[in-house]
C-alpha cells in the first residue's frame, strides 16, 4: 500500500511510523520536518505546513494514496481542509480522534464505541466530536472513505505518563518523587484507568489500513489492562527505585484552583478522573490476533530508563512544584482547622 501520514513522528504516529519502514508498504509522511532525524530510512517525506492548502496541493500534484492518516486535526476547519486536498487522492481517510469525547461523567464504566460523545468539560474533546460529525457527514452523504480512531493515554518512552503534571511535562513528577516530596494524585487514587504502550497501539492500527471492514467505522484501541492511579504511580515509583508517597486531593478542588494552562479541568473531570474499563472487541474482530501486550510496569521501565538517560527529556518545571506544595499547604491547614474546631 502506499501510505500518507499527516504528521507521523508524534507520540502515536511515531511507532507506526518505525513498523511501517520495516514493511514491504509505502510510506509518506507530510510535516514541518522538525523531526527529521527522527524519520526511519526508507521513509518519503513531502516538508510543508498542513495549513498552507495551496503549497500541499501543489506538492501532492496527481498522487494518490490507499490511506491518509492525519493525527495532527485537531477543529473542524482542519477536517474540512483534508477533505478538499483528499476527496479524489485516497481509498481511506483515517482520523485520529480521542476516548476523551466520550460521555462525562461517564453513565457506565464500560467504555465501547457506541457510548454517547459528550464532555462539557474539554474544548478539546468538543472539537474531536465536531470533527467525527462532520466526517461521517462526508461519508454518509459524499461516500468520503472515513475510518475514525479513538485512542486513549497511549504513551512512549520520550515521557512517563501520570495524572497530572505542568505544562512542561511529566519530568517535575519523577523529580519530586527522586527528591522525597508527596506527589498530587486525584482523588484517592483508586479509580481505574488504560495505559497503552504505542508500539501496540501501532499494530492494531496498522492492521485497520486498507481494510475494507474499517470504511464508514469508528474503532478505539487500547490496552485491556485496567489499573488503578495508586497502581500507575507506584509502578513509575518502582521504576525509579524510590518510595511513592501520595497526597491525595479531589478532582474537583484541583480543577478549581489550578492555573488555567494546566487545563485540569479537561484532563481530570472531562477524562481521566473516571474510572472506565474499554471493550476492544471490536478492532480485535477487524485485526485478528490482536492483543496488547505490554504491560504498564513493562513500558514504564522503558520510559523511566530512556528519561533518565536523555536530559533534554528532563524539563524542570519550578513553577508546578511551587504549585503542588502550595495545594498541599492549603489542605493540611484546612485539616488543622477542622481537627482544632473539633477539639
Amino acid at each position: 500500500m502506499k501510505i500518507l501520514f499527516i504528521g507521523g513522528t508524534g507520540t502515536i504516529s511515531s511507532a507506526i511510523t518505525r513498523q511501517l519502514a520495516k514493511s514491504e508498504h509505502e510510506l509518506w509522511l507530510l510535516n514541518r520536518g522538525n523531526r527529521k532525524a527522527e524519520v526511519p530510512e526508507g521513509v518519503h517525506q513531502i516538508i510543508a505546513d498542513i495549513n498552507d492548502e495551496e503549497a500541499v496541493n501543489r506538492l501532492l500534484g496527481d498522487q494518490v494514496f490507499d490511506s491518509v492518516c492525519d493525527f495532527i486535526g485537531f477543529v473542524p476547519e482542519q477536517v474540512e481542509r483534508d477533505y478538499r486536498l483528499f476527496a479524489h487522492r485516497t481509498r481511506q481517510y483515517v482520523y485520529i480522534s480521542s476516548a476523551s469525547a466520550y460521555n462525562k461523567p461517564v453513565r457506565s464504566h464500560v467504555i465501547n464505541e457506541g457510548t454517547t460523545l459528550a464532555n462539557p468539560h474539554w474544548q478539546y474533546s468538543r472539537d474531536k466530536i465536531a470533527c467525527e460529525e462532520l466526517l461521517m457527514k462526508y461519508y454518509r452523504e459524499n461516500h468520503f472513505p472515513v475510518t475514525i480512531i479513538r485512542p486513549s493515554h497511549t504513551y512512549c518512552e520520550r515521557s512517563v505518563p501520570v495524572g497530572l503534571h505542568g505544562t512542561k511535562g511529566s519530568w517535575q513528577v519523577l523529580k519530586r518523587m527522586l527528591d522525597g516530596k508527596p506527589v498530587l494524585v486525584h482523588g484517592d487514587g483508586s479509580s481505574l484507568w488504560t495505559m497503552t504502550w504505542n508500539g501496540d497501539f501501532a499494530r492494531a492500527f496498522i492492521g485497520l489500513l486498507g481494510n475494507a471492514k474499517a470504511i464508514g467505522e469508528v474503532f478505539q484501541i487500547m490496552s485491556d489492562e485496567s489499573l488503578t492511579w495508586n497502581q500507575i504511580y507506584q509502578a513509575v515509583a518502582d521504576a525509579l527505585g524510590v518510595s511513592f508517597t501520595p497526597f491525595y486531593v479531589s478532582s474537583a478542588f484541583l480543577a478549581s484552583v489550578a492555573p488555567k494552562e494546566y487545563d485540569v479541568e479537561g484532563n481530570l473531570l472531562g477524562d481521566k478522573a473516571a474510572t472506565v474499563v474499554f471493550d476492544c472487541s471490536k478492532v480485535k474482530r477487524a485485526v485478528p490476533g490482536f492483543e496488547a501486550r505490554v504491560r504498564f510496569e513493562e513500558g514504564v521501565r522503558r520510559c523511566v530508563a530512556y528519561v533518565l538517560s536523555h536530559s533534554e527529556c528532563q524539563q524542570e518545571d519550578p513553577q508546578f512544584d511551587q504549585w503542588c506544595d502550595k495545594v498541599i499547604a492549603a489542605q493540611q491547614k484546612a485539616k488543622e482547622m477542622v481537627c482544632g474546631t473539633q477539639e
